[in-house]
């Protein structure tokens, strides 16, 4: 599983950059983003629905997936030069 999230580095960044961002004027998971931090997402009348957190999942997923390939690999790398 950590060679695959390793592996497919640009699969994650080209999902990344057409999935995460899609629709791409603004960004979907900018302004959902800006909701969660906010501090709206929660709020009782303005909150966030079901639908709207599946929304951040679909869009922030190739992000996250993105990240950890990258830490994977960075950590990988590190390792194999060793320390100096």
């Amino acid at each position: 599983m950590i060679n695959l999230l390793k592996k497919n580095w640009k699969i994650f960044l080209f999902a990344s950059l057409t999935l995460g961002l899609a629709p791409f004027n603004p960004p979907h998971i900018v302004g959902k983003i800006n909701w969660i931090l906010g501090g709206n997402a929660f709020s009782a009348e303005n909150g966030m629905k079901t639908d709207d957190w599946f929304d951040v999942f679909v869009h922030g997923s190739p992000w996250l997936l993105l990240l950890i390939s990258i830490v994977l690999n960075l950590f990988a790398l590190k390792t194999k030069n060793g320390p100096k």
